[in-house]
């Protein structure tokens, strides 16, 4: 069976509304797996660390597996001793930064989207480290992600579906910088845009969107017409990221393509009415520009 994800939530959103979106999601949301904490800048952290235990019990008990995400950048003192901390606890955790390892102790991890995992030989050593789930980068095609799922033998992989991709994370804050506000004295004004905040070209052209020290695009990737081709190419899990948007729905429409009772074109035509016309793109899965939209079955 094809296993749908729900990524960790990339934005910084008041806590009582990480609670209630998390609580629909336990309840409601036909997910099989949810990472949770923050993988963009540990300074949100405090702000809902204090709800995550109960966010996770939650979701234990409507029968989900829940993965503890950790940074994508590892700088401080702090943030060495907070995920040294959570690996102590014995639960899985997704590493976004390699440098996780050496605290992981050989216990099992999930590999996330911003790891490197380019080649078989990457994934050879991931896996003989104790990954038992590796995500496939954003970059690439499907053919590519065919090669690593052939030679992942018991290994899980997973691809991001749906949702502004994750790109590149700085230690530099870009949302600062906008406000002209320094990242020690941010005022957290990240929050600020739920989604992203868009940036255009110089000729007023969207082409990314930031999210503190986070690149992202600015285009949802839309993968629901390739579904079936990932399944087919050994893909097993499937990631939604989350957003400002009804999830819940979201996450239906693509178990019910993943289960084989809904047409994917059909599907499509209902997550652009969810995303208010938001921009799709797949380029990378299609060997393209990731910014690009390719027209395939589903139209």
């Amino acid at each position: 069976m094809s296993c749908l994800t729900l990524g960790p939530l990339q934005f910084h959103w008041p806590a009582a509304r990480r609670r209630d979106f998390y609580a629909r999601i336990a309840d409601e949301a036909p997910v099989d797996c949810v990472y949770l904490g923050e993988v963009v800048c540990s300074k949100r952290l405090p702000w809902f660390e204090k709800d995550l235990p109960k966010i996770a019990e939650r979701l234990r008990r409507a029968g989900k597996q829940v993965v503890f995400s950790t940074p994508a950048l590892i700088i401080t003192d702090h943030e060495i001793a907070m995920i040294r901390a959570l690996c102590e606890t014995g639960d899985l955790i997704e590493i976004n930064d390699l440098a996780c390892l050496q605290l992981l102790n050989g216990q099992a991890f999930v590999s996330g989207p911003l790891v490197n995992v380019f080649n078989e030989g990457t994934l050879d050593v991931l896996l003989r480290l104790g990954a038992m789930r590796v995500n496939a980068p954003m970059e690439l095609s499907i053919a590519a992600i065919a090669t690593l799922a052939a030679r992942s033998q018991a290994g899980e992989i997973e691809v991001f579906v749906f949702g502004r991709q994750p790109l590149a994370i700085s230690q530099r804050c870009y949302h600062a910088r906008a406000h002209d506000l320094h990242k020690d004295n941010c005022q957290f004004v990240c929050g600020q845009d739920a989604d992203g905040l868009a940036i255009a070209q110089l000729d007023g052209r969207p082409l990314l969107a930031i999210n503190g020290t986070q690149t992202l695009s600015h285009g949802h990737v839309a993968l629901l017409d390739e579904l079936a081709d990932l399944q087919a190419a050994g893909v097993t899990h499937f990631r939604l990221s989350p957003h400002a948007l009804d999830m819940v729905e979201i996450a239906t429409l693509y178990r019910a393509v993943l289960d084989g009772i809904y047409d994917a074109k059909e599907a499509l035509t209902r997550l652009r009415e969810l995303t208010a016309q938001l921009p799709f793109v797949n380029g990378y899965l299609h060997g393209r520009a990731g910014m690009d939209w390719q027209p395939s079955r589903a139209g």
